[in-house]
């Protein structure tokens, strides 16, 4: 159990990543809210479980309804929290959808949809927390990203990539942005993980479903085959939970230990290489310009 017990709220903790981490966090010793849509709905079930999980262990989890899609929705998600608790000490943005298929056959309306989910909520939930943690003058943002923002990825899941790189770099400049304030910032990187999410099971698919069937003579094999060929590739021995421990463990280090960004890629598609490269530079330029005042003080680790 950490010293210091946190008030968490964690965003798409209906299930994979998201709902690992609420347990997780919980167990360690901290009090957390699990954001979710349709929490008296179809995720009913769900908020049943981790009810269920907090009161066989004895911790302090509990469902709120929380869609990360509608500012409302959020507000009051973070208007309960902060009424039950008298403060927010850590948000774990991990809401998120994939969809898989050719760019070409996406409409525009569905990349936008995309990136609302994976970007604009982030957004969404950083307009409501973030005044309360300046208030407090101590706060942890902790985004859930992907390695194929800078890793080896596949082709045939650009919409959700660009998406995800879209709020790596929105992560970025909440860092420096928010560190005079005293709140951290932290990026945790997951590989392709091909079991313990929903995010192959549940991926979207393109509309223009004509425009994608012109894909399937030349690419037809290849496309079909991009899940298995991550499964793969994807080392025995390792599963989600291990996201899960890696967010714990960050948010249990002392303030100001915090490191910019963490990697948790069995597989080493080669993000956390490219990430140390970037991340030096980026620091170097701040230097360069007399703002390095504004850089965290772990690089990635």
């Amino acid at each position: 159990m950490t010293a210091h017990p946190a008030v968490v709220l964690v965003t798409g903790a209906s299930s994979g990543f998201g709902n690992l981490t609420a347990r997780a966090l919980a167990d360690a010793g901290h009090t957390v809210y699990a954001g979710m849509r349709a929490s008296e709905g179809r995720n009913a079930p769900a908020a049943a479980a981790l009810a269920e999980f907090g009161r066989e262990r004895g911790v302090r989890v509990s469902a709120v309804e929380m869609d990360v899609q509608d500012q409302e929705s959020v507000d009051g998600a973070v208007g309960l929290v902060t009424a039950e608790q008298g403060r927010i000490d850590v948000v774990v943005h991990n809401a998120g959808h994939m969809v898989l298929g050719p760019a070409e056959a996406f409409t525009v309306d569905q990349l936008a949809d995309v990136y609302d989910v994976n970007v604009l909520s982030t957004q969404r939930v950083n307009r409501a927390v973030v005044p309360v943690m300046r208030r407090q003058g101590r706060g942890l943002l902790v985004w859930v990203g992907s390695s194929s923002t800078r890793g080896g990825h596949p082709p045939f899941l650009a919409p959700y990539f660009a998406a995800k790189a879209a709020m790596d770099a929105l992560a970025e400049s909440y860092a420096a942005e928010l560190v005079k304030f005293g709140i951290e910032t932290t990026v945790v990187v997951p590989g392709a993980y091909p079991s313990g999410t929903s995010h192959f099971a549940h991926a979207g698919g393109p509309a223009d479903t004509a425009r994608a069937a012109e894909y399937d003579e030349p690419y037809g094999p290849l496309r079909d085959t991009v899940a298995q060929s991550l499964s793969d590739i994807f080392p025995p021995g390792h599963d989600a939970g291990e996201v899960a421990d890696e967010i714990a463990r960050v948010v249990a280090l002392p303030h100001g230990e915090r490191p910019l960004r963490t990697h948790v890629d069995p597989s080493r598609d080669g993000s956390e290489v490219v990430s140390a490269v970037y991340d030096r530079i980026r620091a170097e330029f701040f230097r360069r310009i007399g703002i390095g005042e504004l850089l965290t003080a772990h690089a990635s680790l």
